[in-house]
């Protein structure tokens, strides 16, 4: 026979053909379900099941050399001579089954004939064909079968065993159901099924109890990563969504995403073939302590490793269903140093993506086989954990991990801690601070800021440090410099990693922790958080260091010492002021926690603080709630701190505004060396002047912060079900709900348990939700008016508009503008009906419109639209939220546009007919007079008392903004001078998040509305550093007395003996 094909061009028509006619030979004399590959790699020592992969195989390598007789394959060794005529009667392709390489555009037939139309039949066909065992190939043989065989006889809804089984498993995963009574729940299903019997596989598993094991003294379990990369490639959806980075980013020179920085730009600038392809991934990895108990009680830590894909859209990529647990490392202690020895499995897979030929990956969405490749971009930890992964010792003297050796750090002796201060040499090189020393011991500082350690450097410190992790006495580590602990604690396991010393930032500072840690201790010194970190030790390290000579703690009797007000001492009445904002705070829904559930009114103390109402009172609360109170300078310095903070925290950030934001937070810095001791400057103070770094070069802060970490860790601990194995009983919750998160995929009508579904989703064009009515009669008035108001907001009705309003002023000539534009409003409905009835030719929306609206109105109290949730302000009165206040930007009568702001009276819905408009019916506040003031500090005050526009009352829902009124207490008159009540309110903005609802994808949807809440241009450390004393303040005489550590008493200076 004349097989020279075989040894042809491999991109030849001839050789294509030939090797499909190869395959169909194959295919039809398989032994056991398998096929010899006769490539020039395998030479036919090698099986497999599925024939795409032999495809694949034959057209990377080629035929082995002399295999002309396909003896492997069902031919007997007979050459046929020259003259021989090939046999024709070769069966015909469609008849052969599982070949994925169809390049003939013919249909597929499923295995046995069978239809597998739907992606869940052809994922398990597909499965078939790779499985390498029979024992496999008979499970997914009986998967198939249950798969097409209906639930029980005569089914009429089409429901099938094998999805019934998934979805049930589904929510079990979803509930946290646990194993008995899921296996209650089916044994009833089936005694209560016509046939008796169940086929499930969850119940054979439960039926069948598990072999009880010794337990080891230590276990860690290893999930491989590459098995799940291959998994979300096998979804069309979930491929596509990994290229959205490179083909539907906008460009709009934002920063919004970590393809837009610098440390994602020169990884494809130095490694140009991993960049070329878009679907290669580039990770971050997290992991931190969980006490898998939830309970204070327990001091077991176990640590999951887990990892996000930063080239999904910002909405999924720290989303539960993407987030990946490799690792989880047995409690119930932490490893520590010794981290490293766990994350090896993990490591030696991230070498085996990064090499040239990757790993071979189906892309469902392309329809094509490619060679995955991936690299971890990015670590985000806490600090302890921040340590144990890169090695750098950061607690000491070299703490920071940006300024290395040059860290500027002392310690105080009486509080025993090392603080780190020095923030001039971050100023600008011309800033007058870094030349005054009246506040800094006279010193001028013309230093530069630390310089930037790349990867290249830093290795060539780390590469020859050696260590022999464990705790037991054959461990060796890094000893001591100069009795201070060493700077580095070992060589990372990363620096394995071919691509880590290319990065210029490895490890990210967490924001979330680092936020806390900054509000607590900033709380702590204005003395309304836990115990007052204004101690005598921290005023006798001031007199030690002879700083600040007028806090110099004074001896008193018995061994007391009277501490003198500083700058940030709040006297009684401020404190009350504080507290009378803060317990008068509610927030629209979905904004934050209840205020009053984190103050104590009769301490006046905050209570309880989590990590998020840290992040909302530093980015919005804080500077409101001391409006009024403590010196200005001071004020203003925490108010900018709060600013940055809040400019940071968005979703997309403004590239040129970088410069500007490092320069703002310096300026805080060193104003707070001028207010605060020294002992308020710990390490997490002293990373604010890194934070804006870290933007440039990773991106938004949102996507490289623990919040979503934290969270997940709160999923894996509902996992614990057997409080004797926690970490056992994650590693099976987690895995169920890998394989059923899978299989959901394929199915339709089923969500991802990963991706919960936003309460807006269905909502975003208008629902409404409380206190539906139907009203017949209403003020003939109001009626008018909210149907003109749909009118005017019409592009269909405005040139009518225009020629209704052009008529009136030439009929009534010497009429002023406003008695037009009330008779305008007041007939134009009815002049707009007259004047298009009977037009057959105007399009159908606007007809229905000139018709009019349905006499019969719905009010609700409550509604959702445009991912707000919208009441009335009856119903707020009722709520613990501020549902009510709304502001919107409109066009006056004299053509300027401006920002109104007012509260929801009522919510109506016009029916006109296949249209339902919703209208709020507002109380506005007047424009003029002062009644709407932006002040110093960038802050919107308005005056609630002064209405106005009662002619214009209705606006559309569509075009409002959700904002929250706060009490303004610097508006409050002083006692028996003024009101009780403060006359103005401050206007903060609300927020919504429905990025990946509905398919919204543009990133505004997801901002904080309008301009941020406030702004300080001024530069306070210069004010600052102009006063005598920035540090104490002479408008009261509330000091403290104190004995050892303890706060005795609060008194005045007049009373004290």
């Amino acid at each position: 026979m004349d097989r020279q094909w075989m040894y042809t061009d491999r991109r030849s028509k001839e050789f294509i053909d030939g090797v499909h006619y190869f395959l169909r030979v194959a295919e039809a004399n398989r032994q056991r379900g398998f096929i010899c590959c006769p490539c020039n790699k395998c030479k036919n020592q090698k099986e497999y099941s599925a024939s795409r992969t032999i495809h694949f195989h034959l057209f990377e390598s080629g035929f082995m050399p002399s295999y002309n007789c396909w003896t492997s394959h069902g031919e007997q060794c007979v050459e046929m001579e020259e003259d021989e005529v090939e046999d024709d009667n070769i069966p015909d392709f469609a008849q052969y089954v599982g070949f994925e390489g169809n390049q003939t555009g013919e249909e597929e037939i499923a295995a046995n004939g069978n239809d597998v139309a739907n992606d869940l039949g052809q994922m398990l066909q597909d499965a078939r064909e790779d499985c390498e065992s029979e024992k496999e190939a008979h499970n997914l043989d009986k998967m198939l079968e249950d798969h097409r065989t209906s639930l029980y006889p005569g089914c009429e809804q089409g429901h099938k065993k094998l999805d019934t089984t998934l979805e049930l498993l589904q929510w079990k995963a979803k509930n946290g159901v646990i194993d008995k009574a899921f296996g209650d729940l089916l044994k009833l299903f089936k005694n209560n099924s016509s046939g008796g019997e169940t086929n499930c596989p969850r119940q054979r598993e439960v039926d069948g109890q598990l072999t009880k094991k010794r337990i080891p003294a230590k276990v860690m379990w290893y999930f491989p990563i590459i098995p799940r990369l291959r998994r979300l490639f096998r979804n069309k959806g979930n491929a596509r969504m990994l290229r959205w980075h490179a083909e539907e980013l906008p460009q709009d020179g934002m920063l919004g995403h970590p393809s837009d920085v610098s440390q994602w730009r020169n990884i494809d600038r130095k490694f140009k073939e991993f960049g070329k392809d878009a679907r290669n991934i580039r990770f971050g990895l997290s992991t931190d302590g969980m006490n898998p108990f939830g309970e204070m009680s327990s001091g077991h830590s176990t640590w999951p490793v887990t990892m996000c894909i930063n080239n999904l859209p910002p909405w999924l990529c720290m989303k539960r269903k993407y987030i990946m647990m490799p690792i989880i490392i047995q409690g119930p202690k932490q490893p520590g140093n010794d981290i490293d020895v766990y994350l090896r499995p993990l490591v030696e897979d991230l070498k085996q993506l990064w090499k040239k030929e990757g790993v071979p990956v189906w892309d469902e969405d392309k329809q094509e086989e490619f060679n995955l490749r991936a690299l971890l971009f990015v670590t985000i930890n806490d600090w302890p954990a921040l340590s144990n992964l890169s090695g750098q010792s950061n607690k000491g003297y070299k703490a920071c991990i940006h300024c290395m050796d040059e860290t500027e750090s002392t310690y105080l002796k009486h509080c025993r801690k090392v603080i780190y201060m020095g923030h001039r040499r971050f100023l600008a090189a011309n800033h007058p601070v870094r030349k005054k020393g009246k506040h800094f011991e006279h010193k001028a500082d013309h230093r530069t800021k630390p310089k930037h350690r790349n990867g290249k450097t830093v290795f060539a410190i780390v590469k020859d440090l050696k260590v022999v992790f464990g705790k037991g006495p054959g461990s060796q580590p890094i000893e001591s410099e100069d009795g201070h602990a060493a700077m580095w604690k070992k060589n990372s396991i990363f620096w394995e990693l071919p691509y880590w010393e290319f990065l210029d930032v490895r490890h990210a500072i967490d924001v979330m922790h680092l936020t806390k840690n900054l509000c607590v201790n900033l709380l702590g010194f204005l003395g309304v958080y836990g115990k007052s970190k204004d101690t005598l030790e921290a005023r006798n390290d001031l007199k030690h260091m002879e700083q600040h000579g007028d806090l110099h703690p004074e001896p008193k009797e018995k061994g007391s010492h009277y501490l003198s007000p500083a700058s940030y001492t709040l006297s009684k009445a401020e404190k009350e002021s504080m507290f009378e904002c803060l317990e008068s705070i509610k927030v629209p829904s979905g904004y934050s926690t209840n205020i009053k559930r984190i103050i104590s009114t009769k301490e006046k103390k905050f209570t309880n603080l989590k990590s998020h109402d840290c992040h909302v009172l530093m980015t919005q609360l804080l500077p409101v709630v001391i409006r009024g109170i403590l010196p200005d300078n001071v004020r203003a310095t925490i108010t900018k701190l709060c600013a940055f903070m809040n400019a940071i925290s968005q979703k997309v950030i403004d590239l040129d505004r970088l410069e500007a934001l490092q320069n703002e937070v310096v300026q805080c810095l060193v104003s707070f060396e001028l207010i605060f001791p020294p002992s308020f400057f710990n390490i997490m103070t002293h990373l604010l002047c890194h934070l804006v770094k870290e933007i440039r070069i990773l991106g938004p802060m949102y996507l490289h912060n623990m919040f979503p970490f934290e969270r997940y860790m709160g999923v894996l601990k509902r996992y614990v079900r057997n409080r004797a194995r926690p970490e056992a009983s994650i590693a099976k919750g987690y895995g169920t709900e890998e394989v059923i998160e899978f299989c959901v995929e394929f199915i339709e009508d089923l969500r991802p348990i990963g991706v919960p579904e936003s309460r807006h989703e269905g909502r975003l064009r208008g629902k409404g939700t409380l206190g539906r009515k139907a009203i017949m009669t209403v003020d003939n008035n109001l009626f008018r008016k909210a149907n003109f108001t749909v009118l005017q907001h019409s592009s269909l009705v405005a040139p009518y508009i225009e020629e209704h309003l052009a008529l009136v002023r030439a009929r009534n000539i010497g009429k002023s503008d406003a008695w037009i534009t009330r008779h305008h409003i007041d007939t134009f409905p009815a002049w707009l009906r007259q004047h298009l009835m009977g037009n057959e030719s105007i399009n159908q929306q606007l007809a229905f419109l000139a018709r009019g609206p349905s006499g019969s109105i719905t009010t609700f109290q409550g509604y959702e639209i445009n991912g707000y949730t919208f009441y009335t302000r009856a119903q707020d009165m009722k709520s613990t939220n501020q549902n009510s206040a709304v502001r919107v930007d409109a066009m006056g009568h004299d053509g300027t546009t401006a920002t109104y702001y007012g509260a929801i009276e009522d919510i109506w819905e016009l029916d006109y007919g296949p249209l339902k408009v919703p209208l709020f019916r507002c109380q506005w506040v007047r424009l003029t007079g002062g009644d709407v003031m932006i002040d110093d500090s960038g802050m919107t005050t308005v005056d609630l008392n002064k209405v106005g526009y009662a002619d214009e009352p209705f606006v559309l829902a569509n075009d409002v903004t959700q904002v929250f009124f706060v009490k303004d207490m610097s508006s409050k008159g002083k006692k028996g001078r003024g009101p009780d009540e403060p006359k103005r309110q401050v206007v903060l903005p609300g927020k919504r998040k429905i990025v990946g609802v509905e398919d919204k994808t543009d990133e505004d949807y997801d901002q904080l509305d309008g301009q941020p809440p406030f702004t300080v241009t001024i530069d306070p450390s210069i004010l600052l550093s102009n006063e005598d004393t920035p540090y104490s303040r002479s408008d009261h005489k509330e000091g403290t007395i104190v004995r050892r550590k303890y706060v005795r008493s609060t008194v005045t200076a007049d009373v004290m003996p």
